[in-house]
């Protein structure tokens, strides 16, 4: 059984998520910040058990949303659980006549975000050291 929860607090579940994804996986060192105050964060479990996550936020000054930190843990990889997380996210995007989601992807899952409908726009650029690239993904 999956399930999706929503938290306006970062949850340590969510905390353990990134930390091993994110920090232990990829080696990045800036993973917690003051966003995850204002976030709200989605947590996707399967039988019971964290299996993946991300944080969703407005974006400065322009009406859309911003998601960030989608992690799913290594052993739940590959059976579509980033695009179950994705499409709850979506949900409330539209149920909230919200314009767009914007995300800053890393280059190498650009295909993933492709294809869910989002395109990539402007240079690449350096993250911690990981390329990345601005996505967007227009609802109204």
């Amino acid at each position: 059984m999956t399930e999706v929860v929503v938290s306006n607090l970062l949850h340590p579940d969510a905390m353990m998520v990134r930390q091993e994804v994110f920090v232990e996986e990829q080696g990045f060192h800036d993973e917690f910040d003051d966003i995850d105050e204002i976030a709200d964060h989605y947590l996707l479990y399967v039988d019971g058990e964290i299996a993946g996550c991300c944080r969703v936020f407005p974006s400065k000054d322009n009406g859309k949303y911003t998601l960030g930190r989608l992690a799913i843990r290594k052993k739940y990889r590959g059976q579509s659980y980033g695009s179950l997380i994705m499409r709850k996210v979506e949900a409330w995007i539209k149920k909230n006549s919200i314009p767009a989601l914007e995300l800053s992807a890393q280059v190498r899952v650009r295909p993933f975000y492709e294809a869910l409908g989002y395109t990539a726009s402007g240079d690449e650029y350096l993250d911690e050291g990981c390329p990345h690239i601005h996505m967007e993904k227009a609802f109204f």
